[in-house]
């Protein structure tokens, strides 16, 4: 699941791969910015991202969809 992270004041988004879920992700996403905290996101690769939520400009979740391999119409 690719996630982008854009940050106010801020050219480059933050781009990670997650194995959570698109669910999972808007809900931490949902209690962040509720409470006040920070985001914390965990990659693929089990590096934490921490993002104030203060200066969040959005975050997009990508579509859960499967990668196709190989040459083939459908």
């Amino acid at each position: 699941m690719e996630v982008k992270i854009g940050i106010q004041n801020v050219n480059r988004e933050i781009i990670l791969e997650s194995s959570e879920s698109a669910d999972a992700i808007a809900e931490l996403v949902g209690q962040a910015l509720g409470g006040g905290t920070e985001l914390r996101l965990k990659d693929s690769k089990g590096r934490l991202v921490i993002v104030p939520t203060g200066v969040l400009g959005y975050v997009e979740i990508g579509a859960e969809e499967t990668r196709r391999v190989g040459f083939g119409a459908l």
